[in-house]
């Protein structure tokens, strides 16, 4: 079989350039081998390594995202036949080969300061995750979101199973990546935590709605139940609120602490399991949490079940305006919309907004509209000193969840009766 001339590939996708450069630096023979696997005997077929270099070309990923210095490529990349066959008989300096090629194509399209370095596939974010107790494996709810299914393809990531909780000495070993969205930037660990880019349109819209900023006056605060990476709060941040946060993942929590400092604002970590054995005193670490005064967010890493009885002895002590409370969590954020409207109820001035988030069925939504108002309604009847009114003034579709599957956001005003 002669070698195939090069084919001049179409122009304005560097992935396929690079990938059609490096199919032409390898050795004739080795997608001859291929394209025999690939058709397994079929030998009237025509073509030969130019046949198969075309099948390769056809199946090759030909969307990418940067997150500096990382270029993701979607779920799925060279999986497809004859990818595997193709792989499976390259060396590691070939196949090591095809990542810098195509980070190097990458390179002139990107817009940061720093030229990609690690590439990698995105294989999503697991429901469930194994886990293994007394001998037995079983499968329970990925509450940390782990992105498990990551494929790393070049560069270091940092350790794959560091230790649980991990030390800072494991966050400094590990890759951090980061972009931008509406102006503020966000870090986290590819390899230990997720990224939705998909909340861009509800960061937006937590900015520049009007009546989502808070008024003058006495100092405000925001109470984001699911903190992640800071997704809602550095939203919270830029409109001037001091934020509130929960979240149950240390990775989650040091991507949030790194992503606040790049924004600038100061920010304090909580591990009440440490502090409090030092203190003895939780009332005294509620005071010296409030007296932080350049401490614009405070995380308090721990689950959200703490968080209304933290509040009330917060509030006890210091006094709190709480005016929004975010409830981003997918499937659906239920289990704590009512110590959400707790939070904004026992303001003693104005009330306040709850974002309940849920993936809703797209023809369920105005059912569910109903039944979400119908809840607030009932519990602004149960207060005895003081009675609030709530409202499901909106609902914003932020993006579907899966075929017919919206995720939407409740925005539930509370307000005096």
């Amino acid at each position: 079989m002669s070698r195939p001339q090069k084919k001049k590939e179409k122009p304005g996708n560097p992935v396929l350039s690079a990938i059609g450069n490096w199919l032409d630096s390898l050795p004739s023979s080795i997608l001859e081998s291929v394209y025999l696997s690939y058709l397994r005997g079929d030998l009237d077929h025509e073509g030969g390594a130019a046949y198969i270099r075309q099948q390769l070309l056809d199946r090759a990923p030909k969307r990418w995202v940067v997150y500096e210095p990382m270029v993701l490529l979607p779920s799925g990349s060279f999986t497809s036949a004859p990818w595997p066959a193709l792989l499976s008989i390259l060396s590691p300096s070939q196949k090591d080969a095809l990542w810098a090629e195509i980070l190097h194509q990458l390179s002139p399209t990107t817009k940061g300061a720093s030229k990609p370095t690690h590439l990698a596939v995105n294989e999503g974010i697991p429901l469930q995750i194994s886990s293994q107790r007394e001998g037995v494996s079983h499968q329970q709810e990925n509450i940390l979101r782990s992105p498990s299914g990551l494929k790393p393809l070049f560069g270091s990531f940092g350790p794959c199973n560091p230790p649980s909780p991990p030390s800072q000495t494991d966050f400094d070993a590990a890759l951090w990546v980061s972009t931008k969205q509406n102006g503020i930037i966000q870090t986290w660990a590819p390899l230990h935590i997720m990224f939705s880019r998909g909340n861009v349109k509800e960061k937006a819209r937590l900015l520049n709605t009007p009546a989502f900023k808070p008024s003058c006056g006495k100092e405000k605060f925001a109470v984001d139940l699911y903190a992640g990476i800071g997704y809602f709060a550095f939203s919270y941040a830029r409109l001037g609120l001091r934020v509130l946060c929960w979240e149950l993942n240390p990775w989650s929590v040091e991507g949030l602490r790194r992503g606040a400092e790049l924004n600038g604002w100061e920010v304090r970590v909580i591990d009440p399991s440490k502090e409090e054995r030092q203190s003895n005193d939780e009332e005294l670490l509620a005071r010296e949490v409030l007296a932080e005064e350049k401490a614009q967010i405070l995380v308090f890493l721990e689950s959200n079940v703490h968080a209304a009885a933290r509040i009330r002895r917060l509030r006890e002590k210091c006094g709190l305006d709480i005016v929004h409370v975010n409830c981003g969590f997918l499937p659906t954020s239920a289990l704590v919309w009512k110590d959400a409207w707790d939070m904004v109820r026992d303001n003693e001035s104005e009330g306040g907004w709850l974002h309940l988030h849920e993936n809703v069925g797209e023809s369920d939504i105005e059912t569910r509209r109903m039944e979400v108002q119908g809840l607030v309604s009932r519990w602004g009847e149960e207060g005895i000193e003081k009675r609030r009114r709530g409202a499901v003034e909106h609902v914003e579709k932020v993006k579907t969840f899966a075929p017919g599957v919206w995720h939407c956001v409740f925005d539930v005003r509370v307000t005096d009766e």
